[in-house]
């Protein structure tokens, strides 16, 4: 029996339609190698969707690259687990840079040894970008999904990648016209959280799975995914818990953790707030979100995910105190929470460096168990956020944006990419 293989509508192409041909027993078209590098727990979340949805459309696709066990289990060939390198800040970065160059030469390596038809980048983007230049120097063709975002910081950088890159693959409106101005080819594929942001059961079975009590107001710590985060924010957002749980009695606290971290790790932290009543879960991260009557959350792909569940929130980062001054000297925007990002406003409360103190944090939450109104003002605000995100089937959107690209002449590259 023949296998069907869709072939996608061609990059410039911007009717997004699709069509499909056949591989009969007589007749196979060569096998096309992608090579997908993402390097954190978000990124290889949404590469591994990617995966799925081109195996549906293609089947005989084969893929490597970098990514963690999300890609692991869509069946991408692994050759390097990046959960030594998710790291934030320049700093941060500084520290674990060794480890970080290391991957990077694996991978390049690799684009030499075994070139792909397509370079697919994920996310984490000064180390991409310098993957991507390599890449260009071969004549490999390299698409960026969910790119740098030049239009907060650093703008000049739109150039080089205009250089580096055949197609950015965005996930903001408000991108595809920030890299069109500057003639950078892009499509906007909407964006993937759209899919996968749901609770998977309902709020009574959620409390009950979880063993919180329905009596009781439930607020979440969500410290991020990177160890460097954990134990940089979990502290602080324990001491906000311990002030929240003095003033307010009656609330409960409900921590998930990424699979990397174990508890162990964290009992030191926990240590310090003896009584206070805490959950510690390792999955249905939207579930928890729904049991929580406000969040408090790293800087981050989880404040969105938050958004889209439309939970409050107050936003918290801390970094390296040069990081720090370093970034706010050259951020442009006015918000850097991607729920006001996307919404273009103020909808909830940033709390940056110093101000991110354990007092402040407890008064923004206390503000919203006090304040009916003003909790549902934020309800309501976070709710119309998911109709400025695009339409569902992102991930679908993207594996017909690459397999267009792979099925298209190569374009004419700068070999220098520079």
């Amino acid at each position: 029996m023949p296998t069907l293989i869709y072939q996608a509508a061609d990059a410039g192409d911007s009717s997004h339609q699709c069509s499909c041909y056949c591989i009969d027993s007589e007749f196979r078209l060569p096998v096309k190698n992608i090579m997908i590098s993402a390097g954190e727990a978000s990124g290889d979340l949404h590469a591994a969707n990617l995966v799925t949805a081109l195996h549906k459309m293609d089947p005989t696709i084969k893929v490597h690259g970098m990514g963690s066990d999300h890609m692991r289990e869509a069946g991408v060939e692994l050759l390097y687990d990046c959960r030594d390198i998710a790291v934030m800040g320049i700093v941060e970065v500084l520290a674990k840079w060794g480890t970080i160059m290391a991957a990077l030469d694996i991978l390049k390596e690799s684009l030499e040894k075994r070139p792909p038809d397509l370079l697919i980048l994920v996310d984490y983007q000064e180390f991409n970008m310098k993957l991507a230049k390599a890449a260009k120097k071969l004549g490999i063709k390299v698409m960026f999904y969910i790119g740098p975002s030049v239009w907060a910081w650093r703008s000049h950088r739109v150039k080089k990648i205009g250089r580096r890159v055949d197609m950015m693959a965005v996930l903001f409106p408000f991108e595809e016209d920030f890299y069109r101005r500057a003639n950078v080819p892009v499509r906007f594929v909407g964006n993937p959280l759209v899919d996968e942001v749901k609770a998977t059961m309902s709020l009574a079975a959620a409390q009950a799975k979880f063993d919180l009590d329905p009596a009781r107001t439930t607020i979440g710590l969500f410290p991020g995914s990177r160890r460097s985060e954990i134990y940089n924010l979990l502290p602080t957002q324990l001491a906000a818990a311990s002030l929240i749980h003095q003033q307010q009695p009656a609330t409960q606290f409900i921590l998930p953790l990424a699979k990397s971290v174990s508890e162990t790790e964290l009992q030191p932290m926990l240590a310090l707030h003896p009584g206070l009543p805490l959950r510690i879960v390792h999955s249905h991260i939207h579930d928890v979100m729904q049991c929580c009557y406000a969040v408090i959350s790293a800087s981050g792909t989880a404040t969105l995910e938050t958004a889209l569940m439309a939970t409050p929130m107050v936003i918290i980062y801390k970094m390296s105190n040069l990081t720090y001054k370093i970034m706010k000297r050259m951020i442009t925007i006015e918000h850097v929470g991607l729920p006001n990002i996307v919404a273009g406003k103020g909808v909830v409360k940033e709390l940056l460096q110093d101000d991110a103190s354990p007092e402040n944090i407890a008064g923004e939450i206390l503000l919203m168990i006090n304040d009916k109104n003003y909790h549902q003002q934020i309800t309501t605000e976070l709710q119309a956020i998911r109709s400025k995100l695009g339409s569902a089937g992102g991930s679908q959107k993207v594996a017909e944006l690459a397999l267009g690209m792979l099925h298209s002449p190569q374009t004419t590259s700068n070999k220098s990419g520079s």
